[in-house]
């Protein structure tokens, strides 16, 4: 059995740990098993799930909040006590540059791993750009989400990258009009009532904002609609005290963290998202496959539709030209798009079983 070292920020409910979670349940855990670690010293939602299946979880302090002369101390500590690992994939952009430098180091074979397209706000961005200069010499191979997430990670070094897709077990997310309606009586959600809804942490890059600003909107223009949101986050308190400025404090429903989600997405009629910047979603993957029409920005991937249910806009585009496309697609009927999820590789069984061969292929 090979011993692969998951490197994250933490392993709360996220697009990336989703789609680890999804890979962790399905893999030949005879063949391969993942253990992490994460940065930080808090409980996360995986955390039990991670130990059931077998993997340990290690705590590394946060680059953010130490010195670098203690994270790197770690790091090496780390390596000394734990020979056994000799093969590090690390999903994180920016401190990766620095922990798989000390793998390389300890004769690991290093895997960094592309998620984003942006280096994000502020300080935290400021950081990424340092952090991002040399960064192809750290790992041995490059994996990303999109092509767009590879040329930002790894610039002129894109075309070496291999784009493993986000992954979902796609047969959960068949769409299903009883589960549709449960749900819908349980949150007293009109017949005719159209729902917005987004899955994903709340934070500014998602642009939740302007979702607002877009349910503000439909319903002058007579189209009863309520926005439904999936995630928790910073930006909860601002965003409700938006939509009670905008008078619609009855129109929002944040039901924070879920473990349901294939359920949830039964229930809305737009899956939306006008993300400032994104690698590949694979919250727009979930969508697509229980059947959604998406309105996603024109920062996120066109890899991102794989079943012609979606749009993209420009986020230059006002609330209203939004809501005209919104209003463009629809009535629609919900059709099966398993066949297309297969086709387009992003079962997630399939990428584990490229997956375990490429590991095993790995000579350390």
């Amino acid at each position: 059995m090979k011993k692969v070292l998951m490197v994250v920020h933490e392993m709360n409910r996220g697009g990336i740990e989703n789609f680890l979670m999804n890979l962790y349940r399905v893999i030949d855990r005879d063949v391969i098993q993942f253990d992490f670690v994460v940065h930080t010293d808090k409980k996360c939602d995986f955390d039990e799930e991670i130990e059931e299946l077998g993997g340990t979880i290690y705590h590394c302090p946060d680059y953010r909040i130490v010195n670098h002369i203690t994270y790197c101390k770690w790091w090496n500590n780390f390596f000394i006590s734990h020979p056994e690992y000799k093969i590090v994939h690390s999903h994180l952009d920016s401190s990766a540059n620095i922990h798989l430098r000390i793998a390389k180091k300890f004769g690991c074979v290093t895997i960094a791993h592309s998620h984003s397209s942006a280096e994000g706000f502020g300080i935290k961005a400021l950081v990424k750009s340092i952090l991002k200069i040399g960064f192809n010499n750290c790992c041995d191979y490059k994996f990303a989400c999109s092509s767009e997430a590879a040329k930002w990670l790894y610039g002129n070094k894109a075309d070496e990258a291999i784009i493993i897709e986000n992954g979902i077990d796609t047969k959960k997310y068949v769409f299903n009009e009883k589960i549709r309606n449960e749900l819908r009586k349980e949150w007293n959600i009109q017949k005719d009532e159209l729902v917005l809804g987004h899955i994903g942490r709340l934070d500014k890059n998602k642009n939740h904002t302007f979702i607002l600003d877009i349910l503000k909107e439909l319903n002058e223009l007579g189209i009863s609609s309520i926005f439904v949101s999936a995630g928790k986050g910073e930006e909860l308190n601002s965003l409700l005290d938006k939509a009670n400025h905008l008078d619609l404090e009855k129109k929002v429903l944040f039901l924070g963290l879920r473990e349901d989600i294939p359920n949830i997405l039964q229930a809305f009629d737009i899956f939306i998202m006008p993300s400032i910047y994104e690698g590949l979603p694979v919250s727009s993957i979930e969508a697509q496959a229980s059947g959604l029409k998406c309105v996603l920005s024109d920062s996120i991937s066109f890899e991102s539709d794989v079943t012609g249910n979606v749009e993209f806009l420009s986020l230059e585009k006002s609330a209203k030209e939004w809501v005209d496309k919104i209003i463009s697609m629809l009535p629609y009927e919900r059709i099966d798009t398993s066949s297309n999820i297969v086709s387009a590789g992003y079962d997630i069984h399939v990428i584990a079983s490229y997956l375990t061969k490429y590991y095993i292929s790995i000579d350390n």
